[in-house]
């Protein structure tokens, strides 16, 4: 008797930041392979960082990605300043604050409206989907209009800012220029509030996984910095320890390194670990709203990832609205530092996870080393275990809707391929 076997692949996955694509193969029930393969072309930033300036490094990192520019920026000044002891002020704290919060918006207003929506609703693409759902996607491009508006203001231009320096910002805006914005943020608020709602509406595959959930430990609901790194096993552990519980590793089918904790589990970073290990320290306004939606912590089902995304989004509006109404100015907009020979570690929470930097620095004010760890590099194997573990179900299902549900659960992760691509292995053989 001939093996049922059954191959879901996607050659070029459309609606993700880079290029990748999957395969699942299942033979008898039985899952043969899951990989999720990225073959953009590595770009080796951290080569690219040693010997260059301390300085540079804020503007080299933004450009790993335009998505998400503010979180290597972040994270990058993070460790930075604390190889070499520099205490920001109050205010530029505040400052990296609203300006995280503005990434925030425009990356989960891009990925919920414009990239993830047109799987739930059936269509191939925003531009379709538009056409019979004018006012959701008019609701995402103005939620993103504000978020880019924001880091336009704080760091210079909408992509790839380049305020952001170590020590804190190369300028700080006058309050008049942040009052100017304040009415697209509350009207952004409203609009979030009203994204919650619709995306609790749609309706999501019943799929739920045991996930590690991993994220920033803070005081507050972590964006910008946090006081350690926190694992749902109840560990938490100091951003400079990342390595001792954390590990990259080369998979033969990827151009990305993929980091599994040191006993080889996979691990969730992102807006469902977050939620998992923060959700007492939403903004009351996003606390309100995801009680709303009637749904149970943690949550379990990546295809929900949406709807938390929209409740981030009402915690990032919320709390831009209160970072500009207490803003009173930031002068000096950054403090005075000394080079020195140090080895710094940061981290912050990028709009798909938990972004960790560490950097070696020399006294002539040059970086020794660097090395990056991205959040897609942290997910992908949790990915691919998810693709295996809704293997044996797609069975039942028409091949291309099978398919187009594997693909939709990529998604649910926001992948952002290019950033993942940052570090490749290279062993050339001679004889």
């Amino acid at each position: 008797m001939d093996a049922d076997e059954r191959t879901y692949r996607v050659d070029l996955m459309t609606r993700v930041e880079g290029e990748g694509r999957f395969l699942l193969r299942v033979r008898d029930g039985v899952v043969e392979r899951a990989e999720l393969s990225i073959f953009e072309a590595p770009r080796f930033f951290e080569a690219l960082l040693r010997g260059r300036s301390i300085d540079e490094v804020p503007d080299i990192v933004a450009r790993i990605c335009g998505i998400c520019p503010v979180a290597y920026q972040m994270s990058a000044v993070r460790a930075l300043e604390a190889a070499l002891g520099v205490q920001p002020t109050p205010e530029i704290r505040r400052l990296r604050r609203l300006l995280y919060c503005g990434e925030w918006i425009e990356s989960h207003a891009l990925h919920v409206f414009l990239l993830h929506a047109p799987d739930f609703l059936g269509y191939e693409s925003a531009v379709e989907m538009a056409a019979d759902h004018r006012p959701v996607v008019e609701m995402g491009l103005r939620m993103k209009r504000a978020g880019n508006a924001l880091i336009e203001l704080l760091g210079g231009r909408a992509i790839h800012p380049i305020s952001v320096r170590v020590g804190g910002f190369s300028r700080a805006p006058a309050r008049s220029a942040l009052a100017a914005h304040r009415d697209a943020l509350a009207r952004g608020l409203e609009d979030a509030l009203a994204a919650v709602a619709w995306a609790a509406g749609l309706e999501a595959p019943d799929f739920e996984q045991d996930y590690v959930f991993v994220a920033l430990d803070a005081d507050v609901y972590p964006l910008e910095e946090g006081r350690g790194i926190r694992i749902s096993d109840g560990t938490t552990l100091p951003e400079a320890d990342f390595e001792t519980r954390f590990g990259e590793v080369q998979v033969p089918h990827s151009n990305a390194l993929q980091c599994r904790m040191l006993d080889g589990r996979a691990y969730l970073t992102g807006p469902i670990a977050r939620l998992a290990l923060h959700a007492e320290r939403l903004h009351p306004r996003a606390r309100e709203a995801w009680e709303g939606t009637g749904m149970s912590l943690p949550v379990r089902n990546p295809y929900l990832s949406m709807v938390v995304r929209c409740v981030e989004l009402v915690h990032a509006f919320a709390e831009a609205l209160d970072l500009l109404d207490g803003y009173r100015g930031a002068e000096p907009s950054a403090v005075p530092w000394e080079a020195a020979d140090a080895v710094g570690y940061g981290a912050t929470e990028a709009p798909r996870g938990l972004l960790w930097h560490r950097y070696a620095v020399r006294a002539d004010g040059t970086v020794a080393e660097a090395k990056i760890v991205p959040p897609t590099s942290q997910n992908q194997a949790r990915i691919e275990e998810d693709l295996a573990s809704i293997g044996p179900e797609l069975a039942a299902m028409e091949h291309g809707a099978a398919t187009r549900r594997c693909e939709q659960l990529v998604r649910a992760y926001d992948p952002c391929i290019s950033c993942a691509t940052h570090f490749l292995e290279l062993d050339l053989g001679r004889e």
